[in-house]
């Protein structure tokens, strides 16, 4: 599988092959940073990694959720391929484990390293396999959320200096690039990082996420930055943003989107208040995300590294903060799917640097886009587009179109949904939404005397039926109940829906046949590769699983 590059390339990638580093954030919006227009908060790190690489200004995920996003990264496929959510009942199997990026760069001679947070089951028993661990030869993360202080809830950070999670994370990076690696928890299989070898390291935060801003604690342990940063801005309301108590038309039609049953995470958007505390943290997060690259960039400097290392940053899904009333993600808006993403190539000619572009790209364009720079043959299963055209000034699009979609429909009140769009038009269908509410269930729960969590997180065997038939029912002939247009051009914002309007049916049954054609490729042909993972499952081995 392994391509040995000649002295010169047509991409112009240099003949060693380089280090990877990439950076995924949680939760964060496209615009908290300075470069994405942001003009508040502090990234100068992250800002002069744009200037130096290329900044993508109409980035997309797949899913505008955490672990079907996370998933379609590891993979490059669209959940509809991938088929793991939070619903699904499954887990990814070793024969898909084994084709995504850690794993194929692994096998084509990367030393590999996982930092942070993974929230995707993998193997027989999901998050309890122990796959993950022994598949990377350097292991420092924790399943599931990481919260703000993640030795409170994960024992392999126990031997941290450090309390909070970005300084954590850190910690476990400036270890991985030693040679000496003495980081107490740490799982590794190599007592040196091999300096002859390149390496794929992974950081995964769970930040500026609501499971780690919503703990801050402004601890006397904390840096300055997460106890005093930005409290004394005047720090506006986001566009269209509208308190609960103010809400007189909801975005979307009720029987559609059952907006009462959501999660009571997102309840700070409510009130002006609670969106300020809540943005505050968000940004103050992100200041220490950045001053964590920059602290990156100044170590590879140091071991001459950074000539040879691609740095890839970008982020799993958008968020809504307040935004027409609503809060949390699962939806099909730019709010939710537009993310900011850069990639740093070292060796690629400076003229080509520091550019942006707006073509149409994607979270599951950044493996094989690795695995190019990598001379790493590219697998079959892959659905992303390789970007070395792009950030080498040699091509301007990668595809015509973009795909999107949600399958996380649960008690919760959230649609499924699917989108297509071009850089001016935007299409989105919605499927009938008959799912139990969430009050209900936390009503019934609290007068049994039944666990809260256990009622509203546990997925059942018969959930993985369910689930098979939201990914297939629209591909076998479900119509759609609900559908938007929008110009992204005139309204970039998506305020004014018009599919309704007569001058627009031209171009609503273009798209139609075009969401016809994009929701046919994602699906593919192949039952997914995966493992039934429920309650049920876990339980006939004598396990509870817990929420992740």
């Amino acid at each position: 599988m392994l391509c040995i590059y000649a002295a010169t390339t047509v991409s112009g990638w240099a003949q060693e092959q380089p280090n990877f580093i990439f950076i995924l954030t949680d939760d964060q919006q496209y615009g908290l940073m300075g470069c994405t227009g942001n003009t508040i908060v502090k990234t100068p790190n992250l800002d002069k990694l744009a200037s130096d690489g290329v900044l993508f200004t109409n980035a997309h995920i797949t899913t505008a959720i955490c672990t079907p996003s996370r998933a379609s990264i590891l993979t490059s496929q669209f959940e509809r391929k991938h088929g793991i959510n939070f619903n699904s009942g499954t887990s990814m199997s070793k024969e898909g484990w084994k084709n995504t990026y850690p794993m194929v760069m692994r096998e084509n001679g990367y030393y590999t390293g996982w930092v942070g947070k993974n929230h995707v089951p993998v193997g027989e028993g999901g998050y309890d396999s122990g796959l993950m661990e022994k598949s990377f030869d350097y292991w420092y993360a924790g399943h599931g959320h990481l919260g703000f202080y993640p030795k409170d809830r994960h024992s392999i950070f126990k031997d941290a200096k450090n309390d909070t999670q970005v300084e954590v994370v850190g910690e476990g990076i400036q270890d991985f690039l030693s040679n000496e690696q003495k980081l107490g928890g740490a799982i590794k299989f190599i007592d040196n990082r091999p300096t002859d070898k390149p390496f794929m390291l992974s950081v995964c935060f769970n930040l500026p996420h609501g499971a780690g801003t919503g703990s801050m604690q402004m601890r006397d342990s904390d840096d300055e930055i997460y106890k005093t940063l930005y409290r004394d801005q005047n720090i506006p309301l986001p566009e269209n943003y509208v308190a609960r108590k103010d809400i007189k038309t909801p975005k979307l039609p009720a029987e559609i989107h059952h907006a009462e049953d959501r999660q009571v995470g997102y309840d700070y958007v409510d009130t002006p208040e609670g969106f300020r505390e809540r943005y505050i943290r968000q940004m103050e997060a992100m200041t220490g995300i950045d001053r964590l690259l920059g602290e990156l960039r100044q170590t590879l400097k140091d071991q001459k590294l950074d000539k040879n290392t691609v740095i890839a940053f970008t982020s799993d899904h958008g968020l809504f903060m307040g935004q027409f009333g609503l809060g949390g993600k699962a939806l099909c808006y730019e709010e939710t799917t537009h993310v900011p993403m850069i990639i740093f190539d070292p060796n690629t000619k400076k003229s080509k640097r520091g550019k942006t572009s707006d073509a149409l790209v994607q979270s599951i364009d950044i493996a094989p886009t690795m695995m190019t720079m990598a001379g790493v043959t590219i697998p079959d299963s892959y659905q992303g587009k390789n970007l070395t055209g792009l950030l080498a000034g040699e091509q301007e699009a990668v595809r015509p179109y973009l795909y999107t979609e949600n399958l996380w429909s649960t008690q919760f009140g959230n649609p499924r949904c699917e989108a297509v769009q071009d850089h001016e038009w935007k299409y989105i269908r919605y499927y009938k939404n008959e799912n139990f509410s969430a009050l209900k269930k936390i009503a019934t729960a609290k007068e049994m005397g039944i666990n809260t969590s256990a009622m509203l997180y546990k997925v059942h065997d018969p959930d993985i039926a369910v689930y098979r038939d939201y990914a297939d029912g629209p591909l076998n002939g479900e119509p759609a109940v609900y559908e938007e247009l929008f110009n992204l051009k005139n309204d970039p914002k998506e305020t004014t829906n018009l599919a309704s309007d007569a001058s627009n049916k031209n171009k609503l049954e273009e798209l139609r046949k075009v969401w016809k054609t994009e929701i046919t490729n994602a699906r593919g042909n192949e039952f997914p590769k995966v493992l039934r993972y429920t309650s049920d499952s876990e339980g006939e081995r004598g396990l509870i699983i817990e929420p992740k």
